[in-house]
């Protein structure tokens, strides 16, 4: 039995392939290694910038192995390299093709799915991922000026609805400056949350409509790095006005919470522990989490996952012990519809003896 390693994916898709490859391309190729050799095999029409920009040890043509014109046969394609290679078993992560996977056992391919990661190390970053992450958040945290700006910027107006210009300003309109600002800085924001009110108080939800004075507006942002792929993340919480009594205390409790985990965070600091102890200092603090009429309210997510090349990627903050080389996210939250929610968030990485907090915005409650 001789075995490779064997990726079929879309870079732009998959991280898995991109981190092996370091190569972006909009359709699926191949990657494999074998005997100790990284290779991938690439169509004319991505060939010449494949030489020159994946980082692997060979850049293939298709017509090294079979006809251009059965270059879109993948299952021929992947036997006839292991035939000139001289493999008859590969090993591919979970995401493999199914149907893929049948065709080549037709042509007497083994195929052996990989349980859990396929690339374990992926969740101890080098050196150079950390700039990778740390110019991606800078791009994040240009979008949450952008945002703290409009909102700045904002009047308010009758029965509290904030305008902007000649505008009402609503979630979209917010979101849409921030993304704005991002993507002229050569990164791509998907799924930004800009939500205000009782909509704040469910962690996903992007916001809709008018935006209010005096409510919590949750900033979520998480944008691509169009260059390097890997991903910057970063929460915020505002009011524009004045902020009550509740909120503001709801706004400290998070706060020092955050500050409180960070504190804790070294190498053998155990995750989950950590998560069990801030959702008990919540409660201590005046805000339990707990199930009413049907609906969360509290601390019912996270308390962070991983970051890089995924938005959320392995390890998740409550899944073990830490080691040295992790990048995780640190976002308590709290919610209650009525009040509104708050979430703070920044991205670390485990270090001897701490953290290192890549994160610079600043964070405040109230914006005049």
């Amino acid at each position: 039995m001789k075995k490779a390693r064997l990726i079929y994916a879309a870079s732009e898709l998959d991280a898995d392939i991109l981190y092996a490859s370091r190569f972006f391309a909009p359709d699926a190729f191949l990657w494999w290694k074998w005997r100790g050799k990284s290779h991938i095999v690439l169509s004319p029409l991505e060939l010449n910038r494949g030489r020159r920009d994946a980082q692997v040890d060979k850049v293939h043509a298709f017509d090294e192995f079979i006809p251009v014109t059965l270059a879109g046969n993948t299952a021929q394609l992947i036997a006839a390299i292991a035939k000139k290679q001289g493999f008859d078993v590969i090993e591919v992560p979970s995401s493999f093709p199914v149907g893929l996977a049948f065709e080549l056992k037709k042509l007497s391919i083994r195929v052996d799915p990989v349980e859990g990661a396929f690339f374990p190390e992926r969740r101890f970053k080098s050196t150079d991922e950390v700039k990778y992450l740390t110019a991606a958040l800078r791009k994040a945290e240009c979008g949450l000026y952008r945002g703290f700006d409009v909102i700045r910027q904002s009047k308010i107006g009758r029965s509290g609805v904030l305008r902007w210009g000649n505008s009402i300003l609503t979630s979209e309109i917010l979101r849409g400056e921030i993304d704005a600002a991002i993507i002229k800085l050569g990164a791509l924001p998907a799924g930004t949350i800009a939500a205000g009110g009782d909509q704040s108080c469910d962690p996903h939800e992007r916001g809709t409509g008018p935006l209010h004075a005096n409510e919590t507006i949750i900033m979520d942002i998480f944008p691509r790095d169009q260059e390097t792929g890997y991903f910057g993340d970063l929460t915020r919480t505002v009011v524009k006005g004045r902020a009550s009594e509740t909120q503001k205390k709801l706004y400290a409790t998070v706060a020092e919470g955050k500050r409180w985990v960070q504190k804790q965070m070294r190498p053998g600091a155990d995750g989950r522990k950590l998560h069990e102890q801030l959702v008990e200092r919540f409660r201590d603090a005046g805000f339990p989490t707990e199930n009413k009429n049907g609906r969360w309210v509290g601390f019912f997510h996270g308390t962070g996952h991983g970051l890089g090349l995924e938005i959320h990627e392995s390890p998740r903050f409550s899944s073990g012990k830490f080691k040295p080389g992790l990048a995780l996210t640190v976002e308590p939250g709290l919610y209650y519809p009525g009040l509104g929610g708050v979430r703070l968030e920044d991205v670390t990485v485990v270090k001897k003896g701490g953290i290192t907090n890549l994160t610079r915005a600043p964070q405040f409650l109230e914006i005049r």
